[in-house]
């Protein structure tokens, strides 16, 4: 209730932003270093929206932080878009679906991601992206209602009003290099999507 009505009183991005630093009532706050927001490019036609920060993402207070960022790059490299890219048409948002790291890099539990979505929901909102790339477990469970990015991905769902991509995580691409397959035909799927909405 309290967040829904905080999220949705917000604005602008920088409102939610400060909505969500002075939002008390998630326990995940107390153990966090840094509220993990948003980096890239805010007017991006594409939004990335990752698990929970991990540790080094907390520690960084950014998403995509470390090794699973430099993969990212990589993978955006690949269908012609860039994480720092000034220019909307080949940039990216990135964000995390929790803000606040989970003790032990655990998953967020169903009371934590039903509090938060709100918060996630106004922000795609307020980002306005043509697609959305939800990436792993979390993001998925908190805007489409369920989890099993193997039995997702590759499936065109719908987040906000907006086409969106589910699609594996790059932590769990470095941990099983098999999957990269899919993710390259999950990203071609994202290229045509975004030729096709740019007609």
């Amino acid at each position: 209730e309290v967040a829904l009505k905080l999220a949705q009183s917000a604005g602008s991005l920088e409102a939610r932003r400060e909505a969500m630093a002075g939002f008390d009532l998630c326990d995940l706050k107390r153990g966090a270093r840094n509220l993990v927001f948003s980096d890239g490019n805010p007017k991006a036609r594409v939004m990335i929206i990752g698990e929970s920060p991990s540790r080094e993402e907390d520690v960084a207070g950014a998403p995509f932080a470390g090794v699973q960022g430099d993969l990212l790059g990589k993978m955006m490299d690949a269908i012609g878009l860039q994480v720092d890219a000034d220019d909307a048409v080949h940039a990216v948002y990135m964000t995390t679906a929790m803000p606040w790291r989970v003790p032990g890099d655990g998953l967020p539990n169903a009371k934590d991601m039903a509090m938060m979505r709100p918060f996630l929901e106004r922000h795609i909102a307020l980002a306005n992206p043509d697609v959305v790339i939800l990436m792993g477990n979390t993001p998925c469970q908190m805007l489409l209602g369920r989890g099993g990015i193997r039995g997702l991905r590759g499936k065109w769902a719908e987040v906000v009003g907006r086409p969106a991509m589910p699609m594996a995580h790059p932590v769990s691409l470095l941990k099983n290099p098999l999957a990269k397959r899919d993710a390259w035909a999950d990203l071609l799927a994202i290229q045509a999507k975004l030729r096709d909405l740019a007609k």
